[in-house]
């Protein structure tokens, strides 16, 4: 029987529901990995002349639905005019189609190395459903922080910093910075 270790903190995993029967293949060296996020980043500037990012396409898709349900409201808002007023489809836009490659891409690549599985991350003395609430609050929270920041961290920080714009390096500062002292407080989620 292990012992509790503070020092390894103790990580459960609910509802595991394997998608695939395959044996889980080591990831990748993460300097090979960077190497590679480095060329992809690299292509994407050459052959689109756009950076990576997420938060854009989401934010897209969430314009694409309010149009369906009040229009009159995105014609008399200049922010989400310049994205779907009149007959300007929200969706038709390179960003949509990098969000839905890398839901893609990330599926194909957990099942080719078998870990495509749902499964609830956790610390031992947290219920499943506070969990997911907490889950829920931090990336609606991150998302609000991403469009009133101008891009979320792999846009702010791939692109905007593979440009060195001063913006997104404070920006990246600032996420280390808040994620440290924010810690602490949610410590508990994960003991």
């Amino acid at each position: 029987m292990a012992t509790y270790n503070p020092a390894q903190p103790q990580v459960k995993k609910d509802s595991k529901v394997a998608v695939s029967r395959r044996e889980a293949r080591p990831y990748v060296n993460p300097y090979l990995g960077a190497i590679l996020l480095g060329i992809v980043l690299f292509a994407a500037f050459f052959i689109t002349g756009n950076g990576l990012g997420a938060s854009g396409g989401m934010n897209r898709v969430i314009v694409y639905f309010e149009d369906l349900i009040a229009p009159s409201h995105i014609d008399r808002t200049p922010y989400l005019l310049e994205m779907a007023g009149g007959d300007k489809n929200p969706l038709d836009s390179w960003v949509v189609f990098v969000g839905v490659g890398v839901v893609i891409g990330g599926a194909i690549s957990g099942w080719a190395n078998g870990r495509l599985k749902f499964v609830t991350d956790r610390g031992p003395n947290i219920p499943v459903k506070l969990r997911w609430l907490m889950a829920f609050l931090g990336g609606a929270l991150m998302g609000y922080g991403a469009r009133m920041a101008r891009g979320c961290t792999s846009g702010q920080a791939l692109s905007g910093g593979a440009t060195l714009s001063v913006g997104s390096w404070v920006f990246m500062l600032a996420v280390f910075a808040g994620a440290y002292a924010l810690a602490y407080f949610v410590r508990k989620l994960w003991n």
